[in-house]
């Protein structure tokens, strides 16, 4: 399953900058391999030369890595969600343009999209500015995304969770849709949302429901 993952974890990172969701060595991306590691992307290195080995082994409660690269700087964020959210088994970080955008105006998104609804929840909140690899940092990120499958960071970037590595993907892809309608939007008046019980009826029906059948597929393919 190691090997596995390591390989899913560089086909993602070369996934994010072909998609303009991230470029050269920004952004990072981790998968949790069961309920004490993760494997996250190592700390500076291109996404177009990172190999499987390149991949660190991290324990999400001590973060004390083992690998020949260090750990990216963001470690401590994906370990505390691991530890927050136990059915999260993939997280990519990202710096979308557009979501960079939201991200520096530090706007809320509201559920104006339904697949933001489904798979984000009712609203892509904005965390409080933090250093990159801070205290803060792990704590405002944490509560964003307080129900939530994904955040935006204060003049930074994105975190997108998902339940396989795969899922997190498309979340990122997502919040960079949500967030280009969003400033579409308020070039013609601004963007009608739903009501926060319809978002959140939309959301618990696509996590518990909708979703399930093509998510087990996915985990078990992904061996989890």
């Amino acid at each position: 399953m190691e090997h596995k993952t390591r390989s899913m974890i560089v086909e993602a990172g070369k996934r994010i900058v072909e998609t303009g969701l991230a470029a050269g060595t920004w952004g990072n991306v981790s998968a949790r391999i069961d309920n004490r590691h993760l494997l996250i992307t190592p700390s500076g290195t291109d996404y177009s030369t990172i190999r499987t080995d390149d991949i660190v082994l991290v324990d999400i409660y001590t973060l004390e890595p083992k690998g020949k690269q260090n750990p990216s700087s963001e470690t401590p964020m994906h370990a505390a969600i691991y530890r927050m959210r136990p059915e999260i088994y993939g997280i990519i970080h990202t710096h979308p343009q557009y979501g960079c955008t939201v991200a520096a105006a530090r706007k809320e998104v509201p559920p104006i999209l339904d697949d933001l609804a489904q798979l984000i929840g009712p609203s892509l909140r904005v965390a409080d500015h933090a250093l990159p690899g801070s205290e803060k940092m792990v704590k405002v990120v944490t509560e964003a995304l307080e129900g939530r499958n994904a955040c935006l960071l204060a003049n930074h970037g994105a975190v997108c969770l998902g339940r396989t590595l795969d899922e997190a993907f498309t979340v990122s892809m997502i919040v960079e849709k949500a967030c280009k309608c969003y400033i579409d939007s308020m070039l013609i008046g601004g963007a009608v949302a739903f009501s926060e019980e319809e978002a959140l009826e939309m959301h618990k029906m696509y996590m518990e429901t909708y979703s399930l059948k093509d998510l087990q597929e996915k985990q078990r393919l992904a061996g989890i």
